[in-house]
């Protein structure tokens, strides 16, 4: 007997406004925040799971205060932040099949992709993209490089080292991406964040980096390590 697949729809629009010049780019929220399932503890916004850890980095980088719960202040806290530090959120996935319910990118089938690329022609104040996330297959760096590869495009190596930092020439046009011009072309930096989850924790514990902060001091952890990480590149 075949057991119809879970459709996960990422249950939030992309949150991008035009003075915005960094992009958060993930996959999608856990499938708890599509069937509208929410735990008191969850914040109804993008990365409000309570198991997630982008907004407790970011509320120990910026001292922020957040509240963790499922009311409007929770949420209009966390856009007006994103407003101030003028950053978007876009997560690549718009939907995907999954025949087991978690959160894992892995589990993704018939994955079906926003149109990242175009989001950057719409947005052209975007300098970089922050990927939550590296290019492991289903993550959302693997999936812009699928995208990009349809535009005749590329990511070109600036730092191969954790976090990976890349850029992608982009050519400047008056009416479509494919129409090349003589102005300047614009330049945006991606960054491949560890990701804001706790499977990510094995992959930091490997890193020889932490490694050697966690011997210097053993109180240092996996949290630590990603508000280290991210301060360089949020603030």
């Amino acid at each position: 007997m075949n057991v119809k697949p879970f459709l996960h729809t990422h249950p939030y629009q992309p949150f991008i406004f035009p003075e915005a010049t960094k992009l958060i780019v993930g996959t999608l929220p856990p499938p708890r925040f599509t069937s509208r399932e929410l735990k008191d503890d969850d914040v109804d916004f993008c990365y409000g799971s309570r198991n997630g850890m982008l907004w407790p980095i970011l509320n120990e980088i910026f001292g922020l205060q957040l509240k963790y719960e499922t009311t409007k202040e929770a949420t209009e806290q966390r856009k007006n932040f994103l407003f101030a530090q003028k950053i978007g959120v876009c997560d690549i996935v718009a939907s995907a099949e999954r025949q087991k319910i978690d959160a894992s990118d892995l589990g993704m089938q018939n994955v079906q992709l926003r149109d990242l690329v175009n989001y950057l022609k719409e947005f052209p104040k975007i300098e970089t993209i922050l990927f939550m996330g590296g290019n492991s297959k289903n993550g959302p760096e693997y999936f812009f490089r699928r995208q990009l590869k349809e535009y005749g495009l590329k990511l070109d190596v600036l730092n191969d080292k954790v976090p990976r930092i890349h850029q992608l020439v982009l050519p400047t046009t008056s009416s479509a991406i494919e129409s090349y011009t003589t102005e300047k072309p614009r330049i945006v930096k991606t960054v491949s964040l560890t990701a804001p989850s706790g499977a990510a924790n094995r992959a930091v514990g490997s890193l020889q980096l932490y490694k050697d902060l966690k011997t210097a001091n053993p109180e240092f952890n996996t949290f630590d390590f990603r508000v280290m990480q991210y301060r360089k590149f949020f603030e």
